[in-house]
């Protein structure tokens, strides 16, 4: 079998919390979901890269398409800030990596690949938000460089679920992997040790 990491998205206050400057409606909806993979990733001594968003104060590094928002919200993602920060229920632990992105992809201008690469690892699973957005990106980016992409149905999550469901589709249509969150724990539990 492919050694595998979890990839765990932008699972940050600010996109999660109630009242965020970016909430994504129901993205605490997933976190059960997720909680269940990475336990299973941990108890598999397999990696796991935390992808966060970060962005400097004065917005300077503010994806075009954001730049608005992020302005009229009084800015997010601000390293050093709450909003910041990963949710409490899927801090990083030690071992585990976090990796900075300033775009939609986890890929687009950051270490991802060459961290993936130093440690074997040639089969992503994702999950986080939102996904016809960073999952997305990811995925497509995934893909081209020659990953074997897989998506967790059931642990990503997307403002809309008919959006999130139509993503789904389409991504499956490309030849990625879809599976829900027990899917994927009965699959890891049948290798004794991956990796």
């Amino acid at each position: 079998m492919e050694k595998t990491a979890l990839l765990i998205i932008d699972m940050q206050n600010d996109f999660c919390l109630s009242g965020a400057p970016f909430a994504v409606k129901g993205a605490l909806q997933v976190v059960p979901q997720i909680k269940k993979a990475l336990a299973v990733y941990r108890r598999k001594d397999l990696p796991v890269v935390h992808v966060v968003r970060r962005y400097r104060a004065d917005g300077l590094d503010v994806e075009i398409t954001r730049l608005q928002a992020f302005r009229e919200k009084g800015g997010a993602f601000i390293a050093g800030t709450k909003g910041a920060q990963i949710i409490e229920e899927l801090k990083p632990v030690k071992g585990e990596y976090v990796v900075i992105k300033r775009r939609w992809s986890a890929f687009f201008q950051t270490e991802l690949d060459l961290l993936l690469g130093r440690l074997g690892v040639n089969h992503i699973v994702l999950t986080g938000v939102q996904t016809p957005n960073c999952i997305r990106s990811t995925v497509w980016d995934g893909n081209s460089l020659d990953y074997q992409v897989t998506v967790l149905s059931d642990g990503t999550g997307a403002a809309d679920p008919a959006v999130h469901t139509a993503n789904l589709f389409d991504m499956q249509n490309i030849g990625i992997n879809l599976l829900t969150v027990d899917e994927l724990v009965n699959c890891l539990e049948e290798y004794p040790r991956l990796g």
